[in-house]
């Protein structure tokens, strides 16, 4: 795989390479990073979207390390947090996963 290809993994969580539309892309900060050894993802989604609570759980399902993290995480849509999970995120949407964490 080159740098400039992207992996972009299905909803059934087999991994490809190359750049689909209909993805989003998910970033994942502190332990979630951690958990996944990445900084981000794409992810396939269906092109009328998906709705957030299924996004973290199949999120949860292909990186179990990261399963244990999502239960204290916020999540953001396109720079803005989701007070609930049942908002639909489409293709070309950000997806950002916010495990607690502190600063100085």
């Amino acid at each position: 795989m080159g740098s400039s290809e992207s992996v972009v993994i299905p909803m059934n969580g087999n991994a490809y390479h190359g750049g689909m539309p209909g993805s989003v892309r998910v970033r994942l900060f502190a332990s979630a990073r951690e958990a996944i050894g990445r900084p981000e993802v794409e992810w396939a989604v269906p092109a009328g979207g998906i709705v957030a609570e299924e996004l973290v759980r199949a999120l949860g399902r292909r990186f179990p390390a990261l399963a244990r993290v999502l239960p204290t995480c916020r999540f953001v849509r396109n720079g803005r947090y989701l007070n609930q999970l049942s908002q639909t995120v489409r293709p070309g949407d950000e997806f950002s996963v916010h495990p607690p964490y502190g600063g100085g």
